[in-house]
């Protein structure tokens, strides 16, 4: 990936339904080399697909809370098990693997406290393997991007 390739891309992150020709003038190529780099970025796998950006508050999910979660023990079949439940669970934005204290830091979204409480009873506890769940919510967000910083 060069550095074209690279503005193209965050011109995308900004504006993924600008046209390549949008894009094109954007990153200074002409529109038939800048589709054809396009091209080879989705196929590539470097872009991964596209998406809409929605206020999670205006949608009905006004409560984001980030969970860290411990696992009791790291054995390749509670760890493949609660993985698989993860990516399940529609309230689970992002499961990320960590290192430190917790195993995992989840991003979740849900409708108030009473849903995150159910969240937590009945969808993470019959998990099962787990020993300990801290959570953090969020109650204001000063940035919050999806586009990469530019690169030298």
């Amino acid at each position: 990936m060069d550095q074209k390739d690279r503005q193209i891309i965050r011109a995308l992150q900004r504006n993924g339904r600008a046209t390549n020709l949008e894009i094109a003038a954007e990153v200074n190529l002409s529109p038939s080399p800048c589709l054809r780099r396009m091209r080879l970025l989705e196929e590539s796998g470097a872009i991964l697909g596209y998406r809409v950006v929605v206020d999670a508050k205006a949608y009905g999910l006004p409560v984001t809370v980030f969970v860290r979660i411990r696992l009791e023990r790291h054995s390749a079949e509670l760890v493949n098990h609660f993985e698989k439940r993860v990516r399940a669970l529609d309230e689970v934005l992002e499961c990320h693997l960590m290192t430190g204290p917790a195993d995992y830091l989840l991003r979740v979204v849900v409708s108030g406290l009473d849903a995150y409480e159910d969240f937590i009873r009945n969808r993470i506890h019959p998990i099962g393997g787990i020993g300990s769940i801290d959570t953090s919510f969020v109650y204001g967000t000063v940035k919050n991007t999806g586009v990469f910083p530019p690169m030298d």
